[in-house]
């Protein structure tokens, strides 16, 4: 025994025990979580795969809680390269993969450009990937371009060791998918999924054989609820090189699916979700032997944006079904109403609830019809209501006479007499609409009502072009509204656009024209968002199609957002309440009381006509609040070739009824809500 009451060798010959229980204890571990005798008595390895388990993208809804996109649970098959490749007869296994498809007539991915059979050629209708990937095979494997196909699948043959036993049109089998692997490798593209959507037979035989290399997996296709709101639900796609720099950062897989267009892309942040992660251990006779979440899924939010897809519904029927009876008035020779949108937001927030444009396309079609589409003379693609930018026509008016009214050189009460004919230069006499009839004398209210050219050519003149640009501004106008899609600025035609863009000078005609909404550039969505700050007193919202987010089972609320101001108009003098008194008087007394005086909601309104040269059809722009008296809504529409503001006011009618007939919005709701 030690001074202090140890025995050192007794220490020592614990400490050599523990270490001996330790390491027989590591070796069982090992033994158990590693190696596995099998029955011959031999041991065997324990190798580990990891594939992905896609997350559940979430749905879009409407504001109401109507499904307008969701996803659907389908299986694919994946081939891992390294898997494949490091087997003794990768081939055999390749050949008994395609031939259980064949057998259950299930379709796979084999884009090599070569016909399937004798004689065999490069494929006719070679797309224009197909043909950039074959060259980056043969930049990779230093092949002559132009090589023969019968060349090139001798040399296939050969570099990938297929038997010569093996038939010539069951080698081409093999190829095809020996190229798609190799693809992978060449190019860094996605892993290859060889069947997509298959179907239970497809699947029984693949678990029944227990291809190494060869899973089934879960993915989600997405399906499309709505015919409906095309130009703003987007669609979903494989990233490219430039997309995957930037969602890298969000440790994105080189193969994930993202929203590409439209709120899809928007909303991407809350839809997308992450993929987990399955290890599948097997030892060396491809027997599974254990299977786990080695990183769990978690499924995307689900994103209901803030438009009302029955309105949206009235909106698109309504638009088309005006589009189609103005056309048939037409004679031949004219030109025919090309196309049209229709936003509507809410008046004191930004949420927009219907945004339409005409001609439209079927989202879930879209990528089968794409090449028919992009070629469409009518551009049925493109989304009038946020990028079409157009003049307003006469709607701008109220942009001119708040000008006028800033300036402190006239009131609501200055008037001046329509005398038909503006003739103050010699070089420039445009005249009023009723011209060879004049209104007499008008005032700013009555100048709004009766839509007076006269009057707005003469304050233009008093005031000068710079304050009427300086309003236009105010309203929004040559800047963009924030909407969460691509969206166009617009143009405020200016001095300076017209001397650093356009290198002319400007003439009082400018003036004139610019005053009576001859020249700024403005697409539908401004204009609502212009009507509504005249409604609301002044407030100009940044405009939005996000209403809110919930969880995968809709039991929680995860995000919302609060109205988002982007200026104040006004500033409390009263003057918008001006522009409204004239707004309402287009309905009561002026260009809308055919179509909307007896209205059971009272509405306020300005019409517009978007004058051309020669024999053209005009553009028709129409825009109106209600009810006039306590603003909710707001509607912008625009045809083009419409003729004249009064002749689309149809549109906004039948949005009114709609809004007015269910109980502000709220219609009955179908199968596929969430309440």
């Amino acid at each position: 025994m030690t001074k202090n009451g140890f025995d050192k060798r007794r220490i020592t010959v614990l400490m050599v025990i523990l270490a001996i229980i330790l390491l027989i204890y590591t070796a069982s571990m090992y033994e158990v979580q590693v190696l596995s005798v099998s029955q011959d008595g031999g041991i065997s390895s324990v190798s580990t795969t990891y594939t992905t388990d896609t997350a559940n993208r979430g749905s879009i809804l409407d504001r109401n809680g109507v499904v307008l996109v969701s996803s659907r649970a389908e299986y694919d098959v994946k081939l891992d390269r390294l898997t494949i490749l490091g087997l003794d007869d990768p081939n055999g296994l390749i050949y008994e993969v395609v031939q259980a498809a064949i057998s259950t007539g299930t379709e796979y991915t084999d884009t090599f450009p070569v016909t399937t059979s004798g004689p065999f050629e490069y494929k006719a209708n070679m797309s224009d990937v197909q043909r950039n990937r074959l060259n980056s095979y043969f930049d990779y494997f230093n092949l002559d371009p132009n090589i023969s196909a019968s060349d090139l699948l001798v040399w296939m043959r050969d570099h990938y060791g297929i038997d010569y036993l093996t038939s010539i049109n069951d080698a081409r089998l093999i190829i095809g998918v020996r190229y798609e692997l190799e693809l992978r490798a060449v190019i860094n593209t996605a892993e290859y999924v060889f069947a997509d959507d298959v179907n239970m037979d497809f699947i029984a035989l693949i678990r029944e054989n227990k291809y190494p290399g060869v899973s089934v997996v879960t993915a989600w296709d997405r399906e499309y609820h709505t015919e409906y709101a095309s130009h703003i639900l987007g669609y979903v796609g494989l990233m490219n090189a430039e997309e995957y720099e930037t969602y890298k950062e969000l440790d994105y897989p080189m193969n994930a699916i993202i929203g590409k267009d439209g709120v899809e892309k928007a909303f991407e942040e809350y839809l997308h979700g992450v993929n987990g992660v399955i290890a599948t251990e097997t030892d060396n006779d491809g027997n599974i032997v254990n299977s786990y979440m080695s990183t769990e899924t978690q499924a995307g939010g689900n994103v209901f944006l803030s438009i009302d897809i029955f309105m949206q519904q009235t909106a698109e029927e309504a638009l088309a079904s005006t589009i189609a009876e103005l056309n048939s008035t037409r004679e031949v020779g004219q030109e025919l109403a090309n196309g049209g949108a229709v936003v509507v937001k809410e008046v004191d927030s930004g949420e927009i609830l219907t945004c339409a444009s005409y001609p439209d396309f079927d989202i879930a079609t879209m990528m089968d019809n794409y090449d028919e589409l992009i070629k469409d003379a009518l551009n049925p693609m493109f989304n009038r209501a946020t990028l079409g930018a157009y003049n307003p026509g006469s709607t701008f008016k109220m942009v001119t006479a708040f000008a006028g009214l800033t300036s402190g050189k006239v009131n609501q009460f200055s008037s001046v007499e329509d005398q038909g004919r503006y003739t103050k230069y010699d070089d420039y006499q445009p005249v009023c609409w009723v011209y060879p009839d004049a209104h007499g004398e008008v005032d700013m209210v009555r100048a709004l009502e009766d839509s007076c050219n006269y009057y707005f050519y003469w304050l233009s003149d008093l005031i000068g072009a710079n304050l009427i640009n300086e309003a236009a501004v105010n309203f929004g106008f040559g800047q963009k509204t924030g909407i969460e899609i691509g969206e166009s600025a617009g143009t405020v035609y200016s001095v300076d656009y017209k001397k650093n863009v356009l290198g002319e000078s400007w003439y009082a005609a400018d003036t004139l024209i610019t005053a009576i909404g001859q020249r700024d550039m403005i697409t539908p969505l401004q204009l609502a968002n212009y009507v509504s700050s005249i409604a609301n007193d002044g407030t100009l919202y940044k405009t939005t199609l996000f209403h809110k987010v919930m969880n995968e089972d809709y039991t929680e609320t995860l995000v919302t957002k609060e109205p988002e101001v982007l200026k104040t108009v006004d500033g409390n003098h009263g003057y918008l309440e001006i522009l409204r008194e004239g707004m309402e008087a287009v309905v009561t007394q002026g260009t809308a009381k055919a179509s909307l005086g007896d209205y059971p909601v009272k509405v306020a309104a300005k019409t517009g006509t978007v004058q051309s040269d020669g024999d053209d059809i005009n553009n028709g722009v129409f825009v109106c609040y209600a009810p006039a008296d306590d603003p909710e809504i707001a509607i912008a529409v625009v045809v083009e070739n419409g003729g004249s503001g009064s002749g689309i006011i149809s549109v906004a009618k039948a949005i009114l009824d709609y809004y007015f007939a269910n109980e502000h919005g709220t219609a009955a709701q179908p199968e596929n809500t969430i309440s």
